[in-house]
């Protein structure tokens, strides 16, 4: 971390869902800052608006006011193909569900984001470590329906940093996992924030999960309600 402006500086954010007739707002005036190589874990109840914040800030769904600035940069000034350049190079994703091509092998679905970008196939030699960290090297020519959960969800963690995102989203990462792998994934993440310096955020149910970040904040109605 350095003492400059955020990664990620979120103000006044808001997002309203019209459902019909009545208007559902998600996020009522939220503020958050996450400094550059920070690992922020978000803990809050279902309905809080912890998704909702994490695909504005991934410039997946506009937000209704506020804004998002991402490494210095404003996303609502951001023409539509920067934002899908942000989503290819900047920011990456992890679900909870590991949405794998069933059809390709671990190593074309992770070479499928390298070709989404507009990179070359082959990654950088420090991406190799990082498989073997992963505990996939061996298994890059199975397909899916071959890998365990623990696996797969591994190989969904090579695709979303193979283009060395400056920052990482992870969505309820272990939420399809038993404890052992949870923890196995967890751990991983921890490391990679440590190696590569990325910024993650991570939305956790889990207060044992949350505690793998430098910080937890809460969020309840659409809102930071503490840390």
């Amino acid at each position: 971390m350095n003492n400059g402006r955020p990664m990620i500086e979120v103000r006044g954010l808001t997002k309203v869902y019209n459902m019909g007739n009545v208007d559902v707002p998600a996020l009522r005036g939220l503020d958050l800052d996450v400094e550059r190589g920070e690992f922020l874990s978000i803990v809050g109840p279902s309905g809080s608006g912890k998704s909702t914040l994490f695909h504005i800030i991934g410039g997946l769904t506009p937000p209704s006011s506020g804004r998002v600035r991402l490494d210095d940069r404003e996303l609502s000034q951001m023409s539509e193909s920067d934002r899908t350049r942000l989503r290819k190079r900047t920011v990456a994703f992890i679900f909870q569900k590991f949405n794998l091509l069933p059809n390709l092998t671990a190593r074309d679905n992770i070479a499928v984001a390298r070709y989404l970008a507009g990179l070359d196939q082959k990654p950088d030699p420090q991406f190799e470590e990082i498989l073997k960290l992963l505990g996939i090297a061996q298994r890059l020519d199975h397909k899916p329906s071959a890998l365990s959960g623990g696996e797969q969800q591994r190989v969904a963690i090579a695709r979303a940093i193979v283009n060395r995102p400056a920052i990482l989203l992870a969505d309820e990462p272990t939420g399809n996992l038993d404890t052992e792998n949870s923890t196995a994934v967890l751990e991983i993440i921890r490391d990679l924030n440590e190696r590569l310096g990325q910024t993650i955020l991570m939305i956790t149910h889990n207060p044992e999960a949350a505690a793998y970040g430098h910080r937890t904040v809460h969020m309840r109605d659409g809102k930071i309600v503490g840390e």
